[in-house]
């Protein structure tokens, strides 16, 4: 076990000893009370990196009477599937005839290697336990989601995180066998840099105290400095390829749109540690300028599509203070979207009602000919009346009195 990552060595044992993400393993919980009295059915745990779903599995197994079987599923195929489960209904080696089959980042399955679970599954021969970061509604096989129960885990709240690095200083089976010197704050540091990700806790910690020489007492002292360089940089709870990538982008456009400059740019500021790309992100702006800020402050599609522009041409890192600009600017502009109700309900009724015909006087009329058949016959040039501006019906006879466009009060145009 020495040879064992820390992480790994402190993993619970049991329940009682799992550390946060009471709102789904308390013990007045459902998913508790299911494992302890062994009737738990197939689940999904879906949490980012770091928040237990391995760990919870190996819980229950030692919780349950099954047997209990690992897949990953980077590594495996749909051989070893048909393994596992032969391996399960196999009496001899398991008198029960069911098991768990835990499968890590169930995500990366494809079609076919999912589908090859469902029967299984469906007939109970074993209890799916699948993990994964991303979405499973966006992920998984529906079939596999409508038998499973999905369960959202949380990252771990700092003081989850501080109660597990103070039980590894402490446990033999962790770092008890070692004199170290580290003080609270350097705790609560290494807690708030990790983000929310007990592993990066607890390998930070790890490293710093095989990579500091001890005092001539025998003494490791851990100090802010060495816990920094341990863990190098602060986890960033966003993956520019998985779900986060749509959460994040959707909270930076509702702060624009809730005219929040502040959320605005921290999303914005994110988005870019994560190593997303800026074009993509100019994109979104624009059509924020368009969709949200409208006719209030025209301008803003000019400052977003200049912003979209200049990013393509100047690129990173400097292309982060032209996203600022223009994802500040539309925060703080005055909010219309008429333009962007008027075209949604004037697609809907041209696509779904009978609309009837445009009016002859409105007609294209390119060859004189075309007269004689009614074509832009009586049709009144604005521009030949005061005001540049005459009564006449534009609209076919179907959608007379049909308003698309209201303004609101802060279209001043």
């Amino acid at each position: 076990m020495e040879d064992k990552p820390l992480a790994y060595r402190m993993r619970p044992k049991s329940l009682d000893e799992f550390v946060g993400q009471e709102h789904i393993i308390g013990k007045d919980k459902l998913l508790y009370r299911t494992i302890k009295a062994d009737r738990l059915s197939s689940i999904i745990l879906w949490g980012p990196p770091g928040c237990g779903k391995t760990s919870l599995a190996k819980v229950i197994s030692e919780t349950t009477n099954y047997k209990f079987m690992r897949l990953n599923a980077v590594t495996s195929g749909v051989s070893d599937i048909k393994n596992a489960i032969a391996e399960a209904s196999n009496l001899l080696m398991n008198p029960s005839g069911k098991c768990i089959l835990f499968i890590d980042e169930i995500h990366r399955f494809n079609k076919l290697q999912q589908d090859a679970l469902l029967p299984y599954v469906e007939d109970g021969t074993v209890i799916l336990i699948g993990a994964t970061t991303e979405n499973p509604y966006f992920e998984v096989n529906k079939a596999l989601i409508s038998r499973s129960m999905v369960i959202r885990l949380e990252p771990l709240q700092k003081e989850n995180i501080i109660q597990i690095l103070n039980n590894a200083l402490k446990s033999p089976e962790g770092l008890g066998n070692y004199k170290i010197k580290i003080s609270d704050d350097t705790i609560d540091k290494i807690a708030e840099f990790s983000g929310g990700d007990v592993r990066t806790a607890l390998n930070g910690l790890e490293v710093a105290v095989l990579t500091t020489k001890m005092d001539k007492d025998g003494v490791i002292e851990i100090t802010n400095e060495i816990a920094a360089e341990s863990l190098n940089k602060k986890k960033t709870m966003f993956d520019k390829n998985g779900d986060s990538h749509y959460d994040n982008i959707s909270a930076m456009i509702k702060s624009i749109r809730g005219s929040d400059p502040d959320a605005a740019v921290f999303y914005l500021a994110r988005a870019i540690n994560a190593g997303e790309d800026p074009v993509f992100l100019a994109r979104r702006i624009v059509i924020s300028a368009a969709e949200d800020v409208g006719l209030a402050n025209p301008n803003a599609l000019v400052v977003a599509n200049s912003a979209m522009q200049a990013v393509m041409s100047v690129g990173m890192p400097e292309a982060r203070i032209i996203l600022s600009e223009a994802c500040v600017y539309n925060a703080i502009s005055k909010k219309s979207n008429a333009t962007y109700l008027a075209i949604n309900k004037a697609l809907e009724d041209v696509s779904s009602k009978d609309t009837g015909e445009i009016p002859m006087h409105i007609r294209n009329s390119p060859a004189s000919g075309m007269k004689q058949f009614g074509y832009g016959e009586g049709y009144k040039y604005p521009h030949d009346f005061p005001g540049h501006w005459v009564e006449q019906q534009y609209l076919p006879d179907k959608m007379v009195g049909t308003k698309y466009y209201l303004p609101d009060e802060n279209i001043e145009l």
